[in-house]
C-alpha cells in the first residue's frame, strides 16, 4: 500500500505587482497556516519519507514551515517539472519514485494537485470527495491510499481519498 499526500502551498501574497509568479511568497496568514498542516501531519503521523516540492518561493516556505512540526528528516526534492504543476507531470514524475518511499508527499500548486488527487481517488467518503471536487485550498492536504506496490503501477482511479482537510476545517 502506497501513501500519496498532496499539499498545497500556504496562502501567498500579491502585494507586489512587480514579482514574477514564481517569486511570490507567503502572506501573513500562510505563514500561519503552514507550520498548523504540519502539526496536523504530525499528530496523524502522515510523515512520508520523500517530499517532492516544486521550485517557487511560496512552496518551498511551506515546506519550510511544515518541516519543523513533522519532527523527522524526509528526503526533499525540488522538481522544476512541478512548477505551474500540470497534473501529468506530477503523475509522470511520481511514477519514477522508488517503491522505497511508502509515502510521498507533493507540495504544489492549484489547480493541478486538485486535478491530480481526483484522477487518483476512485472512493472515500462522499463528503470529503465532494468538499475536494469543489475547492483545494491553500494549505489543503489530499491523503491517497494507493493499493499498489510500485509508484510505476499508479493509474487514474487506483486510490481511494483517505483524508482531506484545510485549515479551516482544522478549526
Amino acid at each position: 500500500m502506497l501513501t500519496l499526500s498532496l499539499l498545497r502551498h500556504a496562502k501567498s501574497s500579491w502585494s507586489d505587482a512587480g514579482l514574477k509568479d514564481i517569486d511570490r511568497p507567503l502572506n501573513k496568514r500562510g505563514q500561519r497556516d503552514a507550520p498548523r498542516m504540519g502539526a496536523f501531519l504530525a499528530k496523524r503521523r502522515l510523515v512520508p519519507e520523500l517530499i517532492l516540492c516544486s521550485p517557487a518561493v511560496r512552496t518551498r516556505q511551506t515546506l519550510d514551515l511544515v518541516l519543523p512540526r513533522l519532527k523527522a528528516a524526509p528526503e526533499v526534492v525540488y522538481e522544476p517539472a512541478l512548477y505551474p504543476g500540470a497534473p501529468a507531470a506530477m503523475l509522470k514524475r511520481l511514477r519514477k519514485v522508488a517503491a522505497s518511499a511508502q509515502h510521498t508527499m507533493i507540495v504544489g500548486h492549484n489547480p493541478g494537485l486538485q486535478a491530480l488527487a481526483l484522477a487518483l481517488a476512485a472512493t472515500g467518503t462522499d463528503d470529503d470527495l465532494q468538499a475536494l471536487s469543489e475547492k483545494l485550498p491553500t494549505a489543503g492536504l489530499a491523503v491517497i491510499e494507493i493499493d499498489q506496490g510500485s509508484w510505476a503501477k499508479v493509474k487514474a482511479g487506483s486510490g481511494r481519498l483517505k483524508l482531506f482537510t484545510a485549515p479551516k476545517r482544522l478549526g
